[in-house]
């Protein structure tokens, strides 16, 4: 059985400036928050094949107070050493789900991956896009070392990783979105990124003015909740404030 450990960062509010402000449950308001802010869970997650330590996004790369980076912490925390982790899947670039791509020591200011001894599987076409758009949503800092380091996979279109990890180009949020399906044999784990980030909109047909292309994202969820359904998929949820994974 593989085991799935959601690593939230919290709660955060992000509106029209890209910028990721956390948010209480309970409470803040969101009435205090700009408008047209969206509440979103951060959640990164890591899976435990029989075969690996699998980190699914890296999340905003924050610290906590003591220093140290929240994902490593709540790493510890679950008794996993982050110099474990053998592969970090990379749905897409944007700085919410690369923050943690890569790190800057606050004492020698030398930037290092912050998972060294896993293989990164980067969308080849995403990472140029990513460089390219470098601004609001994407931050070149996080994940230029990407480019420099030769423990990271450049993927291009659809494929399958060591025989058990499918990975799918979708476009929708982005142009080179990617989506991953782990199937180990005993259980199938969907990670659909931002294209599938909450639950509440697998349940309903709308189309996100943030996406790239909405309406595809749209027909995506449909299409995924199907095979889901059909193949019994557990889903991860990346910005889901209340479910992190679920079956339907």
């Amino acid at each position: 059985m593989a085991r799935i450990i959601p690593l939230s960062e919290g709660s955060f509010t992000v509106d029209g400036t890209k910028k990721f402000f956390p948010f209480k449950l309970g409470t803040d308001s969101m009435q205090d928050r700009p408008h047209g802010s969206l509440l979103v869970e951060i959640q990164p997650f890591l899976v435990i094949t029989d075969r690996d330590y699998i980190l699914f996004d890296t999340g905003l790369g924050f610290r906590n107070p003591d220093g140290v980076l929240q994902i490593h912490q709540h790493l510890i925390d679950n008794g996993i050493n982050p110099m474990e982790i053998t592969k970090v899947l990379m749905s897409h670039l944007h700085k919410d789900h690369s923050g943690g791509v890569s790190s800057e020591d606050p004492i020698t200011k030398e930037r290092t991956l912050n998972f060294p001894g896993a293989t990164y599987y980067v969308n080849n076409e995403e990472m140029l896009y990513a460089i390219e758009h470098s601004g609001k949503s994407y931050l070149s800092e996080d994940i230029i070392l990407l480019q420099q380091r030769d423990n990271v996979v450049f993927t291009t279109g659809n494929g399958t990783i060591d025989g058990y990890i499918h990975y799918e180009v979708t476009g929708g949020h982005c142009p080179y979105h990617q989506v991953f399906l782990v199937d180990d044999g005993t259980d199938k784990i969907f990670f659909g990124g931002d294209v599938a980030p909450q639950i509440s909109q697998m349940r309903s047909r709308f189309a996100a003015k943030y996406d790239y292309d909405g309406k595809r994202s749209m027909e995506l969820r449909q299409e995924f909740l199907e095979r889901g359904k059909q193949e019994g998929w557990t889903f991860l949820f990346y910005h889901d404030t209340k479910e992190p994974f679920a079956k339907f």
